[in-house]
């Protein structure tokens, strides 16, 4: 199914805006184990999915002690946004609960093409980012202005989505990290150290179990939750980096805690339950 406008365009944006927070879209993705090419480059045949899924990390923590795959062996199951535009803010997940892997990878880099919007994740850099781009391979999925560096428009030449140290994707906990992996945090821990929810019920490891059991609505839901916490931590950031005085950071908090109450899913009432007001 091709890109759908309505997934960007339920507010309205203005494309390449330079005011500040003003067409933002942070994001997060959710994967399980591609079983696929686990079958395929295992020799696995007909093994049952399980068992496939077992190989694959059987394999993955002799050679590392760990069970967590190259990112090349991940598929995606959700992306979640939150879009900031000039007229509003909006929680969603890209695609219908019953929407193949290709649709929702095409949906996000057809709305990165059509607005270009300033990118902000959690280790997007080193996790989410890497991981769409073997997807977006995988499935002949064109994205021009994602990989644009100059060479069609020349804004792009010193400020793109491809360089660690450009602004059009922000990696906060690239940044925060002071680009040291000695320094990077989990963002639930980040995200309690400023007073906000943190994990609320799931974790990234729960995600291939509650996926065998068909719970799809609920990693959306996660991961949703999981882009409010990142624009949250965001949004203290641009206060810190003199972006955002303290009275804007309020207003921002405000707009969004609106947003989520007017929206009214229970995973987002429950994130609301779970949210202190109080800003030191």
């Amino acid at each position: 199914m091709p890109f759908q406008r309505s997934d960007f365009v339920a507010i309205p944006l203005r494309r390449f805006t330079r005011r500040r927070l003003i067409n933002t879209l942070v994001f997060d993705i959710e994967t399980v184990p591609d079983l696929d090419f686990g079958r395929r480059y295992f020799g696995l045949g007909d093994l049952d999915d399980e068992s496939v899924a077992q190989v694959m990390f059987n394999r993955r923590r002799q050679v590392t002690g760990s069970e967590f795959l190259p990112l090349h062996q991940h598929r995606v199951v959700a992306i979640s946004c939150l879009l900031r535009s000039r007229d509003g803010l909006r929680i969603w997940s890209l695609g219908e609960e019953d929407a193949g892997e290709d649709d929702i990878v095409r949906r996000f880099f057809d709305g990165l093409d059509r607005f270009s919007p300033d990118l902000v994740s959690w280790n997007g850099s080193g996790f989410d980012l890497p991981v769409l781009h073997y997807r977006a391979l995988r499935h002949r999925i064109a994205a021009p202005r994602y990989w644009e560096t100059g060479d069609s428009d020349q804004g792009f030449r010193w400020n793109n989505y491809l360089n660690r140290f450009h602004w059009r994707h922000l990696d906060l906990m690239d940044v925060l990290a002071g680009y040291q992996m000695r320094a990077v945090a989990r963002l639930d821990e980040v995200a309690v150290l400023l007073g906000l929810p943190g994990k609320l019920g799931m974790s990234g490891d729960r995600v291939w179990p509650e996926f065998k059991e068909g719970r799809i609505r609920e990693i959306r839901d996660y991961c949703e939750t999981d882009v409010i916490n990142t624009y949250l931590v965001y949004l203290h950031f641009e206060e810190m980096r003199g972006r955002l005085d303290a009275p804007g950071l309020s207003r921002e908090r405000q707009r969004l805690r609106e947003a989520l109450e007017a929206d009214g899913r229970p995973h987002l009432m429950e994130f609301i339950a779970n949210w202190t007001d109080t800003v030191e």
